[in-house]
């Protein structure tokens, strides 16, 4: 077996076997299931959290990685719907919310680059890319002005944990993870 596709069921039996609550998705992501899941997850969260602050950043965060997904897949369609796998769930300490989907090669190396630029910056610097790309920012086609991955980071305080897996020539699949302390 490749071990790429190794890798990717790993991360998915790891999920489903956690000491949290894990929901677990593949398949097509658009409005409709992005407000499915975000109701599920709330009810789940509001059961084992108290802290509002904590489930409104995982609420943010969950919304903002689904979007990417929905946005910015290489199966975009004109119906708003991008396929993908997303995960939520809970570890001593923490919620973890992991997307993945695929994208075109040719967008990997600007994606790694933000990323990476992204998770070297402290506090101030995010706040000032943030304010920077709201005042300057131009939407994109799919409707993004480039702050979902730069709010993400902030809110959370974490690094992101990623991973991108060459399928061919033309696409990789991109994963991503955020983690939400508590």
């Amino acid at each position: 077996m490749d071990k790429d596709l190794i890798f990717i069921q790993t991360i998915l039996s790891d999920e489903m076997i956690s000491q949290g609550f894990p929901l677990v998705y593949k398949g097509p992501l658009n409005h409709q299931t992005m407000k499915f899941f975000t109701r599920m997850a709330e009810e789940k969260i509001s059961k084992r959290c108290s802290d509002s602050s904590i489930k409104r950043k995982v609420f943010h965060v969950m919304v903002e990685m689904l979007q990417n997904i929905t946005r910015h897949s290489a199966d975009y369609d004109e119906e708003g719907s991008g396929n993908g796998i997303f995960v939520i769930g809970e570890r001593r300490g923490y919620y973890y919310i992991i997307t993945a989907n695929v994208v075109r090669s040719s967008d990997v190396k600007e994606l790694e680059h933000s990323i990476e630029t992204l998770n070297r910056m402290d506090k101030d610097e995010l706040d000032n890319m943030h304010k920077t790309q709201i005042k300057t920012g131009e939407l994109s086609v799919k409707g993004g002005a480039g702050l979902g991955l730069i709010d993400i980071i902030r809110k959370t305080g974490e690094k992101y944990a990623y991973q991108f897996l060459r399928l061919d020539e033309n696409y990789h699949f991109f994963v991503l993870k955020s983690t939400i302390h508590f």
